[in-house]
């Protein structure tokens, strides 16, 4: 029997920590967002009502999400690997070249734990975006042979460093020698390079997309932006603009209304313009700015079932009193509905007034059997992570919309991964059927009738 004095998710918390320290000595500003973020969130904590409900003030502190970008499926199967170290699996993919109206050339995937209890231990995710090279309404065949021939020479990831993820992916976890070995190696992967970017290769890139530029034109990845949790996101919004701290136009998600927050509202200040050594085109060194990074703030709320996304898709862009006058207002509703995901428990005490139980799911809510906590959202939204990227370009870029895009999707990414895209409705589903099932089983009721239940069939349990 193997001996893990570390496991996989206390490698995890570690990384997750060191990435933020790093991140926050490369960009200071970062830092700011942190220190509003606890600020923010210990006055909501205090004002009291249920602010848990969604997380405790442990979690929320803790949480984060990062964001990477790469260029090429090894590359993306490399970083892959080191996050399967961290108890981290692929959910979600995520077509950012249509759902920015800028040309922001990738698709992308989110790697985070999958398991309620696992993800309570340590809430991180990396948002990986991978370029895609071959698509020609972005890059003709000269440049992508060129870009593909620049990133088949960069390595990202060193042997040892995979190695090591092996060996912890294997056997759950690391002896504490090489866990310190890893996470020293893992945090060094995603540092912002020192060495000098050619000046004429990326600015030609860019003039395709500043985001090709970022992934094509240097040596290496580095982090994106690195995301805290935040209670109140409206609030943290106006205390960063009143530090002086540029803010990008607006809060990017669902409305702020009356209602269960849903989903996921993001927001971020502005791209910084930070130092870089630039390689001149006879050789020479000089300095120059680069606008590429920035630092993101998100508030999570509930998950929506796929009806509840197609409702909340049809009123993107509408204004709050649209949202309101349509949207289910409360959380039962949500609930009887099937609109949102919930864990079901039996509620305390025996039901008021005798007889038998209802059969459906809202009288079981409202007859005083059954109780709901909401599944917090632990995604992504494409339309809300493009409008992020685009609010944060310079330009543009360049799209030739009179050529057809090469098709991508979740099958082909794992593929490409070489392990299996998890479908994120499919795991809110089964933490919900799970939850509710067994409520049901303790009270010996029968499962209940509810037309829009997502089921899902004991073959399909395990299928992403």
């Amino acid at each position: 029997m193997v001996s893990v004095p570390v496991p996989s998710w206390r490698l995890r918390a570690a990384f997750a920590r060191r990435l933020s320290d790093m991140y926050g000595r490369e960009v200071p500003a970062y830092t700011t967002l942190l220190e509003v973020s606890a600020e923010v969130n210990d006055e909501v904590i205090r004002r009291g009502g249920d602010a848990g409900r969604l997380g405790g003030i442990e979690r929320v502190t803790a949480e984060r999400h990062g964001a990477i970008r790469v260029g090429t499926g090894l590359e993306m199967r490399q970083a892959a690997q080191i996050f399967a170290a961290l108890g981290m699996e692929p959910v979600g993919f995520y077509d950012l070249r249509e759902a920015a109206a800028s040309s922001v050339p990738v698709v992308s995937t989110a790697f985070r734990p999958v398991g309620a209890d696992d993800v309570e231990r340590s809430p991180f995710r990396v948002f990986t975006s991978l370029l895609t090279s071959a698509d020609r309404r972005f890059f003709d065949a000269g440049l992508q042979g060129r870009l593909e021939a620049f990133l088949g020479r960069r390595r990202l990831f060193p042997p040892e460093l995979l190695d090591l993820a092996v060996r912890a992916e294997r056997d759950g976890g690391l002896d504490a020698t090489s866990a310190e070995r890893f996470l020293t190696l893992a945090t060094a992967s995603f540092e912002l390079s020192r060495e000098p970017v050619d000046r004429a290769w990326y600015a030609e890139l860019e003039k395709v997309s500043a985001v090709a530029a970022d992934i094509g034109g240097v040596d290496r990845t580095h982090v994106n932006h690195l995301t805290p949790r935040v209670l109140d996101i409206d609030e943290l919004y106006r205390r960063m603009a009143d530090r002086g701290i540029a803010m990008i136009d607006r809060i990017q998600g669902p409305p702020r209304w009356d209602g269960p927050d849903v989903l996921l509202r993001q927001t971020s200040f502005r791209a910084l313009a930070e130092q870089r050594r630039f390689r001149e085109s006879d050789g020479t060194v000089t300095t120059g700015a680069l606008r590429v990074r920035f630092g993101e703030v998100e508030a999570r709320g509930i998950a929506l079932t796929r009806a509840g996304r197609a409702l909340y898709d049809e009123l993107a862009g509408e204004s709050a009193e649209r949202w309101a006058a349509r949207f289910p207002d409360s959380e039962r509703r949500l609930a009887a509905e099937g609109m949102a995901y919930f864990r079901y428990e039996p509620a305390a005490g025996p039901p008021p007034g005798g007889g038998p139980p209802p059969r459906d799911l809202a009288g079981l809510l409202d007859g005083g059997w059954l109780r709901a906590r909401p599944i917090v959202y632990e995604d992504f939204l494409p339309r809300s992570a493009a409008g992020i990227f685009q609010s944060n370009l310079t330009d543009e870029g360049v799209r030739d919309a009179s050529l057809s895009g090469v098709h991508y999707d979740r099958r082909w990414l794992s593929g490409v991964l070489e392990r299996p895209v998890h479908d994120p409705f499919a795991l809110y589903a089964a933490q919900q059927e799970t939850s509710l099932r067994d409520a049901c089983a303790r009270l010996s009721l029968p499962f209940p009738e509810f037309p829009d239940f997502p089921v899902i069939p004991e073959d399909r349990k395990d299928a992403s």
